[in-house]
């Protein structure tokens, strides 16, 4: 390959690492050709871009990137395709489905996730329970809202019981 093909594919993939807030380094080698292409459907329905990137230019573009990403670089050996993702568990739920109980691949090697670094496959557990930022909002709102209802449900039970209150010693006389 080209010195020039090799700068084109290291700036692409650091334009990618700048684009995306997240990202996931897996190992999908020994994956045959229909484990493969039903991965990257899924991945293309969950809007994940799996790329097979050769090592060297992802250290590189890692490199290049804003961010701290020295501690990634151990696991960058033998095969390795990254998720690019807006969706910190995205991947991870993704790769726990697709592993299901007949595949031990994609293997989770690393992950770039909320500015934190997850390393190693024991770590899938942890990222599959993280929430999206969506959610985080969803569950304050709700929890705003909890005090309120409780609230307004007394408020109205209560105008309830004092209307029957009335009505029971109005009927009395």
């Amino acid at each position: 390959m080209r010195r020039e093909d090799k700068n084109a594919i290291i700036e692409s993939l650091a334009g990618k690492l700048r684009e995306y807030g997240h990202f996931y380094l897996t190992d999908t080698a020994q994956l045959n050709a229909a484990d493969t292409s039903e991965l990257r459907r899924k991945c293309f329905e969950n809007d994940i871009k799996l790329v097979v990137v050769k090592n060297t230019l992802l250290q590189r573009a890692l490199e290049q990137a804003a961010g701290n990403f020295e501690e990634l670089f151990p696991v960058l050996k033998n095969a390795t395709s990254i998720m690019f993702t807006q969706s910190g568990n995205a991947p991870a739920k993704l790769i726990k489905e697709f592993r299901g109980k007949k595949r031990d691949k994609p293997v989770l090697k690393g992950a770039y996730v909320q500015e934190s670094i997850y390393i190693g496959d024991n770590q899938l557990d942890a990222l599959v329970a993280l929430k999206t930022k969506d959610e985080l909002v969803g569950d304050i709102i709700m929890l705003l809202q909890s005090p309120v209802n409780n609230v307004i449900s007394a408020l109205q039970s209560g105008g309830n019981t004092i209307h029957g209150v009335l009505e029971t010693l109005s009927k009395r006389e």
